[in-house]
Formats: structure tokens, C-alpha cells, sequence
């Protein structure tokens, strides 16, 4: 996605924003954040997909180099290969992760 695309995207969230019917706005909020589930999950299924990717080809990137290259936190990439999903609430306990 171009700067472009992403400027596009954001302007029409601020659009959202300046609706003055606090009714109208509400509703439309409420559609995009049930939408937006739907499309998390498919995010985070193709970003991990990739993850994965550029970790097993020949490449042997490092997590700190998909990280990098995926403009992404470091813990996003070691999460994909502890299996954890959603937020950190949902993580056990206790376990440190490994050093890279």
C-alpha cells in the first residue's frame, strides 16, 4: 500500500470523526469496528502466514530481521512462533521468551 492509499484510508476514518450526529456517527463507527473484526483476524492470519515464510526460505532471516522488514515489533514476530494470538492478557504467565 502506497503513502498514498494509507493518507486515503486515514482521511476517511477522520471523516467518520466529523460526523456532528452523534447518532449517525455511533452507527457508523459501530460498522466499521465490526467489520474491522472480520478483518483482523484475516491480517493476522496472512502476516503470520509471511512470518513464517521468510523465516523458512533460504533466506534465514532473523525475528529481528522480519521485524525490520515487515516494519513490525520484534515480540509480533516471536509471538507468531509461540503460537500466541490477541493481546497479552491472554498469554501465560511465566514464560520468558527465548533470546534471539
Amino acid at each position: 500500500m502506497s503513502d498514498e492509499e494509507v493518507r486515503q484510508v486515514t482521511d476517511a476514518l477522520e471523516a467518520v470523526e466529523r460526523i456532528t450526529d452523534t447518532e449517525a456517527r455511533v452507527r457508523a463507527k459501530s460498522r466499521i469496528m465490526a467489520d474491522q473484526v472480520r478483518r483482523n483476524k484475516e491480517w493476522s492470519a496472512e502476516r503470520s502466514t509471511l512470518i513464517r515464510e521468510l523465516w523458512d526460505e533460504g533466506n534465514g532471516l532473523s525475528y529481528r530481521e522480519i521485524a525490520a522488514r515487515l516494519d513490525i515489533k520484534l515480540s509480533t514476530v516471536q509471538d507468531v512462533f509461540r503460537g500466541y494470538k490477541g493481546s497479552g492478557v491472554h498469554r501465560p504467565r511465566g514464560i520468558q521468551p527465548p533470546v534471539e
